[in-house]
């Protein structure tokens, strides 16, 4: 384990391990025992020990940035090779590449380059050229498009796919009810029989017409499903296309495959099984270029498709002022609108020089076997009790059948000894603390994850209607996950990858799980005695969210906490929150209030001239609707464009500012919810509660942990809260039911889920990349999965500004 980051590693060893994790975590510290083992049973098909390159030394050479990280969603992107990188900026270096669309020797060399790629793009798919053409787009999504677009729909026509579908294919299902076609949504039984989902979708209100012409139907699959890596049977192709399965249906049916997921390790063998349309996107494959697909189309197929807009280059011949156009007769250049990606199609070559190296077929082995490898180790994996850790997705089982029947991913959720789930959302935060990089969450799979999951539609309904929407954090909903975590193998992955990942990455997860070791002083007193000596120590007011505060020394609190604190946020342009996980630099924006002159004063470092926004102008807004924050929704105003592009300019992002709106629904989330006021506390923009408090305390004994070689010592700003208080020992907070500072009482809501955010140097806006101080703070600070520092407070008063915080004030716990 030595190739692990080394404050990772610190962690690892100072965890309080369950005796059968420690064991586990032992015998992977302990030596190459388990790579022996694993070379005895799988050195056939690991490593490409025939290859031209060996795994280690691909590795070290070709992916070298790739010490001390696991990457494992290769179903996301896979990895570009250094020497890709290095032999296409040799080619770009010393060659002239011109428009294609022109017969000059730079714009011919262009033309060959295309054509031969497309070739080659081909011959990736044992698709002969007298069949298919090779119609380059943006990404596998833009050819789904295209087939939508132009698919020739009609009234008496179907659109049927399977539920595991990613979301871009499931789009095209608009395209089809707009024309008065049926969509139907099947399932694929184990034997390969195709099984309806529901009976068919038809929207109504569309004009329909029978056309005298031959009526075309869509079958739409994946090779592969992206969420769980479960292969589809590739003789459902001619099978289809013969009309079976597919009884009360009159005229043509084709096949579209998507084959973003597949083609990377297992790409369809289209001289066997000839799809009509096939889509791809290259990166999936290896790496680069980014923003690069192709649409592959049998010739055939392509006849019946109905492009209605035309670009440059793909006409012989248009006239301006008059309706006179004809489109050129090659199928590739009649559906490539305008200038293709001629310097991302050279770099191909490059790409698929590596792939050809190392062979697919070994790609295929060498992949599986740390499949097969990892997800036995996953299902082996159990509690104290005996209760499985892992319960895995797909079609997992024997070897021989594996291969067949399932791709290179491991999709899975963790449950607890006390058979509770783990979020998805945890155990991506703590894999980024190992430097594991995966994909939680639904993975744009809507049918794949409700199956799986066993969610109705009616519970997928009622998690939007609580809040959850894609890639948010609200993992688990009533107990339930919303989503797994997937991770996924590349053609570089190694046996280190699946030993941090099936052994010491799920202990890690699930060692802490009975709650916080006593870490407190040994002088504490009672917890009903809290010494004099603690008090208030400071007061920070955070108008924006995610931006810097400001402390003052006494300030007014209302119903919603602190006096104007997150009463402000910035939003991108999809009406999202924005915050320094996005925007690191938010913390480098420092607002301030003057309640004497009633502005807020906004400053930024590049941008030279201070924002003043009246506090009093709120009617002046202009309404933008409702956010969606911690899972609950409410309502905004935002401003015009001057502060919108004021906040651009500093962000540089797009981006508007948004003020609470009048209407305030947003409450805390009590920890014992009986004991709440009646309606809640109010909540502004703030995540969970109205005030953030830290002690001193907490804070000088977690620097004492964390490991040697920090080059500073943490501040409580580090943090952002609200109050900071001082005297007291280290974590006496965590035993409060509810404290009163001053004459002001708060009940505490509980501990403050931490994230990235702590990462983030609060005077730079750099992220540490040790992960520090979340790391350590994961070593003995997590509880069911979360990692709590410092406590939420709310308030039960009226919205009056007769009552203030001051700094100096005696606090009391209790």
């Amino acid at each position: 384990m030595l190739w692990i980051h080394a404050a990772v590693r610190h962690i690892l060893e100072r965890l309080s391990w369950p005796p059968r994790l420690r064991q586990q975590r032992d015998a992977e510290i302990s030596g190459n025992s388990r790579r022996e083992s694993f070379l005895k049973e799988f050195g056939g098909y690991y490593g490409y020990a025939d290859g031209p390159v060996p795994i280690d030394r691909l590795r070290s050479t070709e992916f070298a940035r790739l010490k001390g990280t696991i990457y494992l969603d290769h179903a996301g992107a896979t990895l570009y090779s250094s020497s890709q990188l290095q032999e296409a900026l040799a080619d770009y270096s010393g060659q002239v590449y011109g428009n294609p669309h022109s017969q000059s020797d730079s714009s011919m060399r262009s033309s060959h380059t295309i054509e031969s790629t497309r070739q080659q793009v081909l011959e990736y798919f044992h698709a002969p050229a007298s069949d298919y053409a090779c119609v380059f787009t943006s990404g596998a999504t833009a050819a789904l498009k295209l087939v939508g677009e132009t698919f020739p729909w009609s009234s008496g026509g179907h659109f049927c796919y399977t539920l595991a579908n990613h979301n871009s294919v499931l789009g095209i299902r608009e395209y089809a009810l707009e024309k008065g076609a049926t969509a139907i949504p099947v399932s694929i039984s184990n034997q390969g029989e195709v099984v309806l989902a529901s009976a068919g979708l038809k929207r109504k209100n569309v004009s329909l017409h029978d056309d005298d012409e031959e009526t075309y139907n869509l079958f739409a699959m994946p090779t592969e499903c992206n969420f769980s890596g479960a292969k589809f049977p590739m003789d459902l192709v001619e099978r289809i296309k013969d009309g079976q399965h597919m009884n009360g249906t009159r005229g043509r049916w084709m096949v579209l495959l998507d084959a973003a997921k597949s083609a990377g390790t297992s790409p369809p063998d289209l001289s066997r099984y000839p799809a009509d349309f096939v889509v791809v996107s290259f990166y999936k494959i290896f790496g680069y270029p980014t923003g690069l697909g192709a649409l592959i189309v049998r010739r055939e197929a392509g006849k019946v498709l109905n492009q209605k807009y035309f670009g440059g280059g793909t006409v012989a011949v248009s006239i301006a002022d008059i309706d006179y156009v004809k489109r050129r007769e090659s199928l590739e250049q009649r559906m490539e609108d305008g200038t293709i990606s001629f310097l991302s199609i050279r770099a191909l070559r490059y790409g698929f020089m590596m792939i050809n190296r190392m062979g697919i077929s070994s790609i295929a082995r060498h992949t599986w076997a740390l499949t097969h490898y990892t997800s036995r180790s996953l299902r082996n994996l159990k509690h104290g009790n005996g209760a499985p850790v892992c319960f895995m997705f797909g079609n997992h089982g024997t070897f021989a059948e594996e291969f067949r029947i399932q791709g290179p991913v491991i999709t899975f959720n963790l449950k607890r000894a006390d058979g509770s789930w783990v979020g998805h959302r945890e155990v991506e935060k703590v894999a980024s603390l190992c430097r594991i990089h995966l994909r939680t969450g639904c993975f744009c799979n809507p049918g794949a994850c409700a199956k799986y999951l066993d969610l109705s539609n009616k519970d997928m309904q009622a998690n939007f209607e609580a809040g959850h929407v894609c890639w948010d954090d609200q993992d688990l909903i009533s107990g339930r996950p919303t989503g797994a975590v997937r991770i996924s193998f590349g053609y570089m992955s190694t046996f280190q990858d699946c030993q941090v990942t099936s052994c010491v990455f799920p202990a890690f997860l699930l060692c802490s799980s009975a709650g916080f070791p006593q870490v407190r002083s040994k002088n504490l007193r009672s917890k009903d005695t809290i010494p004099a000596a603690v008090r208030l120590k400071s007061i920070t007011v955070y108008p924006i969210k995610s931006c810097a505060g400001f402390s003052v020394e006494t300030w007014p609190i209302v119903e919603s906490g602190l006096l104007y604190d997150r009463e402000w946020m910035i939003c991108d342009t999809e009406n999202a929150p924005v915050t320094q996980k996005k925007a690191h630099n938010m913390c480098l924006i420092t607002p301030s209030i003057d309640l004497g002159s009633g502005k807020l004063v906004v400053r930024a470092p590049n941008v030279d001239h201070a924002l003043e926004i009246p506090l009093e102008e709120r009617l002046q807004h202009e309404e933008h609707g409702e956010v969606i924050l911690c899972g609950q929704r409410a309502k905004s105003m935002s401003y015009g464009t001057d502060i919108s592009e004021w906040f651009t300019k500093a962000l540089g992002l797009r981006c508007n500012l948004v003020r609470k709106g009048v209407e305030n629904t947003r409450v805390c989330r009590w920890r014992n919810p009986e004991h709440s006021p009646e309606g809640g506390d109010k909540l502004s923009f703030a995540n969970e509660g109205q005030f953030l408090l830290l002690s001193e305390a907490s804070v000088e004994d977690l620097n004492a942990r964390i490991a040697t070689g920090a080059k500073h010592r943490l501040e409580t700003t580090q943090f952002r809260p609200n109050l900071v208080v001082s005297g007291g020992p280290a974590y006496e907070e965590d035993e409060w039911q509810s404290l009163s500072i001053g004459d002001a009482e708060f009940p505490v809501l509980g501990g403050c889920n931490r994230c990235q955010m702590i990462t983030i140097d609060q005077k730079t806006g750099a992220k540490n990349p040790s992960m520090e101080p979340l790391a350590t703070l994961a070593s003995y600070r997590r509880t069911k999965g979360k990692i709590l520092f410092g406590v939420l407070l709310g308030a039960a008063i009226s919205d009056k500004r007769d009552q203030f915080l001051a700094v100096g004030s005696r606090v009391i716990g209790r």
